[in-house]
């Protein structure tokens, strides 16, 4: 079992910045990617940016520009720094990591970001 332990979410003006942080522990074996989903009321939960092990990344296009996502492989850390932020990337905010051989994916808790306009 992989646990995964979100921190950094809060409410802030828009126009400014965040930085979420996820830290992975537990069954970690051969993380192939760490990524940040998000997650609005009555929407579905949908892709933010993704890191490869290798450092590809990959950006939905509604933050691209904005955001930055980057990971510690030696403490199984992934970030996301959000700047510019508006009142739309108001949502919870998901950590995932997926593991290969055999393949497995683990979510964190969730970390509320509120952005006011």
């Amino acid at each position: 079992q992989v646990q995964l332990v979100e921190s950094g979410g809060g409410l802030v003006q828009a126009g400014g910045s965040l930085r979420l942080s996820c830290a992975a522990s537990g069954n970690i074996f051969s993380i192939a990617a760490m990524g940040w989903y998000r997650q609005a009321p009555g929407n579905q939960r949908v892709l933010v940016a993704t890191i490869t092990s290798g450092g590809i990344t990959t950006y939905s296009n509604s933050v691209k520009g904005r955001f930055t996502i980057s990971r510690d492989n030696a403490k199984n850390t992934v970030y996301l720094q959000m700047n510019s932020l508006k009142a739309e990337d108001t949502s919870v905010y998901y950590c995932n990591v997926d593991q290969a051989n055999p393949y497995s994916r683990a979510w964190g808790q969730g970390t509320q970001v509120t952005v006011s306009s």
